[in-house]
């Protein structure tokens, strides 16, 4: 791990995981309201960030969390309808944002009906409407990643470009066999947040993660090796299963 403001925190399960990535969460939120009246934090979607979406519609992290002034983002999103059971947006209002007090205006998601190309090109216009200058985006409080067997994350895949300018991307991609066309934010939105979070269970992950950690630097074949914060802080959260390898 190059960046020297990355960490990597070992946790027994998936469970006592969420609960730390709860806290984190709960922290992060408190954190950016008390300095600069809002938190901005981009979303993941896939089966690991779910028991975390559920713990923080619950008691007590739904109370601790001002939810008026949280606006929630995504990383990527399908481009399949809103109730498809792919729907990352879906899968958050499910699990979380139906279950909370979020003004409806908080929630910027990804227009996935429409075609590829043109959902990049309006979620691009939504982040600039929250961009950090001289950034046309914005620095985001809070991003949370997954990664994949192969070592995508967000709807980064391997043999995709590494240095995109743009701050999104619209991508096809065959992934575990499903085809799908999808959005995804760059690195270059990514590694300006202040703190990102990846979340890492699973045993079929365990050599990729090893790889993506401590192998050579393939940022091309491994893109979870392209989130590197330029000023902000970086943190692995991985159960054992995912750390067996190291």
């Amino acid at each position: 791990m190059a960046n020297l403001r990355s960490q990597l925190r070992l946790f027994d399960n998936l469970n006592s995981l969420s609960l730390a990535a709860a806290e984190l969460f709960v922290q992060s939120a408190a954190r950016a309201t008390v300095e600069h009246g809002r938190f901005l934090v981009a979303l993941s979607g896939g089966t690991t960030p779910t028991e975390l979406y559920e713990l923080l519609a619950q008691l007590p992290y739904r109370a601790k969390i001002d939810w008026e002034h949280l606006h929630a983002f995504w990383g990527d999103e399908r481009c399949v309808p809103i109730d498809d059971l792919e729907n990352n947006y879906r899968q958050a209002r499910d699990t979380l944002l139906s279950r909370v007090r979020l003004p409806s205006q908080n929630i910027h998601r990804i227009e996935s009906g429409l075609e590829p190309d043109q959902a990049a090109e309006d979620y691009a216009r939504v982040l600039k409407r929250f961009s950090t200058p001289p950034l046309d985006w914005p620095r985001f409080d809070l991003v949370l990643l997954g990664m994949g067997e192969d070592g995508h994350t967000a709807s980064l895949f391997p043999g995709s470009e590494v240095n995109v300018s743009s701050p999104t991307l619209a991508v096809t991609a065959y992934y575990q066999n499903r085809p799908a066309s999808r959005v995804t934010l760059t690195p270059v939105v990514f590694n300006s947040a202040r703190r990102i979070i990846f979340l890492v269970s699973g045993e079929s992950k365990s050599q990729t993660l090893a790889n993506v950690l401590y192998g050579g630097h393939q940022p091309e074949q491994l893109p979870a090796q392209r989130i590197q914060p330029t000023d902000g802080e970086l943190i692995w959260m991985v159960d054992q299963t995912a750390a067996s390898k190291f």
